[in-house]
């Protein structure tokens, strides 16, 4: 069932009955439905949770302002709060991932323990990092200096984009620039709840190696687990293993 949390604009799917004890967070460009496998079965086992969909996808609206994870982990953290009077367990994929990060370490008082898949926690290394092709840099100091048009730089960045940032357009745009440019060392060192890591051996998206280095930052109790044959999109593609980390967890 579709229901309304925070101050309304908020919208997420509520599976099981009771108190909700596990918030499912998606990745950029999915929705709350990505969970549907994992949540039934917890509802089954008498676990309610919640599937949301964040600000700008699916039933939500996008935020007035612009921002990347930690503009979204303030949005969600009163939202969490109204939920449930105990602390939840927030199970985040990818994007999810960062925001259910930020918000452990944040407001360690909503949150009971974290299961994270395909979240890109830290930003690659400056060897690993690919610079933008020279003739898009050439273009965008040439748009700055206002000697090509906004028409040119749009086209520029469609052609030399990636496919989430052709795709997305106004505030969604700057949300996805904001959070492409974040890193969270910070939040990881303050991440004092358990943290388990369940990871596609074959994410190309977010590679095991940004899980592994994450996980030498976490000061609390975290457990790590490599999917073979698995892709970025455990939740869809590996749902039951999602499924017994959060049974784990709880």
């Amino acid at each position: 069932m579709l229901r309304a949390y925070g101050d309304g604009n908020l919208f997420g799917e509520a599976y099981g009955d009771g108190p909700i004890r596990v918030v499912f967070l998606h990745g950029w460009a999915r929705r709350g439905r990505d969970f549907a496998v994992c949540a039934s079965e917890l509802a089954e086992r008498g676990v309610a949770s919640v599937a949301l969909d964040l600000p700008g996808f699916g039933s939500s609206p996008p935020p007035t302002v612009a921002g990347g994870a930690r503009h979204y982990a303030r949005l969600l953290a009163p939202a969490l709060a109204q939920m449930s009077p105990e602390p939840v367990i927030l199970v985040g994929h990818s994007y999810g991932g960062t925001v259910a990060t930020v918000i452990a370490a944040n407001d360690s008082h909503l949150v009971s323990g974290l299961v994270l898949t395909g979240a890109p926690l830290l930003r690659p290394s400056a060897t690993s990092r690919s610079r933008a092709p020279w003739r898009f840099r050439l273009t965008r100091s040439l748009h700055a200096r206002g000697m090509i048009s906004d028409t040119r730089m749009e086209a520029a960045r469609q052609h030399y984009g990636s496919s989430d940032y052709r795709h997305a357009s106004g505030v969604m745009r700057d949300v996805l620039v904001a959070s492409v440019n974040e890193s969270y060392e910070d939040e990881l060192a303050r991440v004092s709840v358990p943290v388990a890591m369940v990871w596609g051996e074959l994410d190309h998206d977010v590679p095991e190696i940004i899980a592994k280095r994450a996980l030498t930052l976490l000061q609390g109790p975290h457990s790590f687990r490599s999917l073979k044959g698995v892709g970025h999109l455990v939740p869809t593609e590996a749902p039951q293993e999602l499924l017994a980390s959060t049974l784990e967890m709880l």
